[in-house]
């Protein structure tokens, strides 16, 4: 048993791409080596940003050697088939054996060296790694057989044992050679073997693991922060794209002038961290501190100054021109630069950025109008004023799109808008609600409670997908190029959150009515005809104006949004099906409601045996083809099972229907509970497919009550289990 060296050394490899990478270079390499029936004991593996390396542990010299025995045809076969099995095998005829009439083959495979296995492997692997990006270089390239590699690959060095394994891949060959750190060893390194590489590439300031570069920048970093009174805002990404970038990190910390610290603070952030790659520091108040922290790839003889300065340099020149964008937005009004959104087209179909925010503006005053959103405080004076706030938010929620600012920070759309409003003067509602209509923007991001903002959020989100249904834009697949997923899942969380009543298809037709019919129009157009437009089977009348024909498909749409929302709550999908299954639940808040008392109560013993007895009930009466519960007069006198299940139906049904319509969901559970023990003895007792047809049709249609009973309160055919 020995231990393999594989080290693919290239050009700068992007940060964003090494760990993939590594895990890709482990991946393939197990695979190659299971073909031949090699498996390491473990693998360690390494990248750099210039090299991708691991080592397998434990190899054998030599794979095992392996008999196959194989059936062929039978001795009375033709010949043709004896022929075929021969050229299969490679064998001839005398070395076959014959066993009752038939022919069998007995293949005897010779282990191979490992080196030999090697050899062919790596080469395979080079030409077949994935690369998200990828190029080919130099004379080969004229070809489009040449190799890819994400950089043009500089040398290979593969080692079994103390052995070099001879590899070569496109003039490239493998040998014992590698190159330590760019600036403080660009000489060459002999590695013996796998066991000294990690050590003599340290000696030669190349630190090989990933996750200790990170944690050498994260414990020196805060340590350099805690010197000067900081700390470090913490930001896993930047810590990982850090020792991307380098092969010998070294934190330091800098500083510049804290004029530039009247930015808003989410500036200066994205300044340091997307433009600079710089650590964020806070001071002891929580503050944004005027220091930052970048990580140089060497150990400089001045402790890092001349490096500490030229960062320092460059960061004041993105800083002043942030500064100049902060201070000549605000030169200009909200409401003027809103005018310009009349120039930006926000989607071929769906028309300007200005002409949503019209549709969004309307939709977000009547949802204060219409008690959907309410205000805090429960008076006219009170709604008035939410009233107007949610208009003024919604006319400048868009206008800092055209700002210098957001120019050159898209993350800070909204944000930007919130601090341009509040220092013109606006009321902090109408700041907040700029600030924060966008929320929220994924799972676990903070959503908005203040009612302006929650009207001007949620209509925001309802236009879009409106609008990019309506045009069928909708998601396919992994694509979602409009991020509806993300909409729909913000809306759901607002209206959960905030617990929102309102039908979806309802206010999904309100928003079409106040915009003159826009998104039905935009839908029918290309459509033959209105009816064309209909989701298959629905028995929706076309004429019907509180209904959109595409937005079946929005709430199906919001369906499955719902389920995964709701996965890490622990609510399981099934019975969301269930629920939205039953038609006209659309209302959210209290859909979620039904499923969370359907779900406790299908756990209980009560729920699971009556949803075993429901199960066999719908079963008999699919086989039977009854649809419909049909009244049936009793013309024999019920056994007693038949008769109490009657009963039972009698007195759970209305109470059932009144607990739903009280949405007091939990005693429509419970209605349904007295019905398990009927439905069990019922089955216990009584045939249903009696001789005699009065009995089989009084009995089925009693099945059937008992299936429209459980309907009321969920389409249990959707349960699983």
């Amino acid at each position: 048993m020995t231990d393999f060296l594989l080290e693919l050394r290239c050009e700068e490899i992007p940060a964003r791409m090494q760990l993939k990478a590594s895990e890709d270079l482990a991946r393939l390499f197990t695979e190659e080596l299971a073909k031949a029936g090699l498996k390491p004991e473990s693998l360690d593996s390494f990248v750099t940003p210039r090299r991708l390396a691991l080592i397998a542990r434990n190899l054998p010299l030599e794979t095992a050697a392996v008999s196959e025995e194989f059936k062929g045809p039978r001795t009375s076969a033709p010949a043709q088939a004896l022929e075929g099995f021969l050229r299969k095998t490679g064998l001839t005829q005398d070395q076959l054996e014959e066993r009752d009439g038939v022919w069998f083959a007995v293949v005897n495979k010779p282990g191979r060296a490992t080196a030999g296995v090697l050899a062919e492997a790596v080469p395979t692997i080079i030409r077949a790694f994935p690369w998200p990006k990828s190029m080919r270089w130099g004379a080969a390239s004229q070809t489009t057989e040449s190799l890819r590699w994400v950089r043009p690959l500089q040398g290979i060095v593969a080692i079994l044992g103390d052995d070099l394994v001879n590899i070569e891949i496109e003039g490239v060959r493998s040998g014992y050679a590698t190159l330590g750190h760019r600036f403080h060893h660009p000489g060459e390194i002999t590695i013996g073997s796998a066991h000294d590489y990690v050590e003599k590439l340290r000696a030669c300031h190349v630190i090989v693991s990933h996750q200790e570069r990170q944690s050498i920048i994260e414990a020196k970093a805060n340590e350099a922060a805690a010197a000067h009174g900081y700390t470090v805002i913490e930001d896993k990404g930047l810590i990982a794209e850090n020792a991307g970038l380098t092969e010998w990190p070294v934190p330091l910390l800098g500083d510049f002038a804290p004029a530039f610290l009247e930015v808003p603070p989410e500036v200066i952030q994205l300044t340091l961290r997307i433009n600079q790659k710089y650590f964020v520091l806070r001071d002891s108040a929580g503050k944004l501190a005027p220091a930052f922290i970048c990580t140089a790839n060497i150990e400089a003889k001045d402790h890092g100054a001349a490096i500490i300065a030229g960062n320092r340099k460059v960061l004041a020149a993105r800083l002043s021109d942030a500064r100049f964008f902060w201070e000549q937005d605000r030169k200009t009004k909200l409401e003027d630069h809103a005018k310009k959104l009349e120039r930006i087209t926000f989607h071929e179909k769906l028309g300007t950025v200005a002409d949503k925010v019209d549709r969004v503006a309307k939709l977000a005053r009547w949802l204060v109008d219409a008690d959907i959103v309410k205000p805090e405080e429960d008076t006219p004076q009170a709604k008035v004023q939410l009233f107007n706030n949610v208009y003024a938010a919604v006319k400048l929620a868009k206008a800092d799109l055209v700002t210098e600012m957001v120019g050159e920070f898209p993350e800070l759309q909204g944000v930007m808008g919130g601090y341009y409003a509040r220092a013109e003067g606006l009321p902090d509602a109408v700041a907040d609600a700029i600030r924060d209509h966008y929320k929220p923007v994924g799972q676990g991001d903070e959503v908005p409670g203040a009612p302006a903002t929650v009207a001007v959020s949620l209509a925001d989100k309802l236009d879009i997908l409106c609008g990019f249904f309506a045009a069928r834009e909708r998601p396919t697949g992994s694509k979602d190029p409009f991020a509806l997923r993300r909409a729909a899942l913000g809306l759901v969380a607002l209206t959960l959150e905030n617990d929102l009543r309102f039908s979806l298809l309802k206010l999904i037709g309100q928003h079409d009515a106040l915009n003159e019919g826009f998104f039905r129009k935009l839908w029918l157009e290309g459509v033959k005809s209105y009816e064309d437009g209909l989701p298959k089977g629905s028995k929706l009348a076309p004429a019907n104006e509180s209904h959109l024909t595409f937005a079946f498909d929005l709430l199906d749409f919001f369906a499955d949004r719902l389920k995964v929302q709701q996965k890490e709550a622990g609510v399981r999908h099934d019975l969301i099906d269930a629920v939205f299954a039953l038609g006209g639940e659309d209302d959210l808040v209290r859909l979620l409601a039904r499923v969370k008392a359907l779900q406790s109560f299908i756990v209980a013993d009560d729920g699971a045996n009556l949803l075993a007895g429901y199960k066999r009930a719908a079963n008999i009466l699919k086989k039977e083809g009854v649809e419909t519960a049909e009244k049936v007069e009793l013309t024999y006198v019920p056994e007693q099972a038949e008769a109490d299940l009657i009963a039972a139906l009698d007195a759970a049904e209305p109470r059932a229907t009144a607990a739903v319509t009280a949405e007091d969901f939990g005693g429509a559970m419970a209605a349904l509970a007295t019905l398990r023990a009927p439905i069990d003895a019922f089955f216990e007792s009584v045939t249903v497919n009696d001789a005699d047809p009065a009995k089989r049709s009084a009995r089925l249609a009693l099945l059937a009550r008992v299936r429209d009973a459980v309907h009321a309160v969920a389409d249990f055919s959707k349960i699983t289990g």
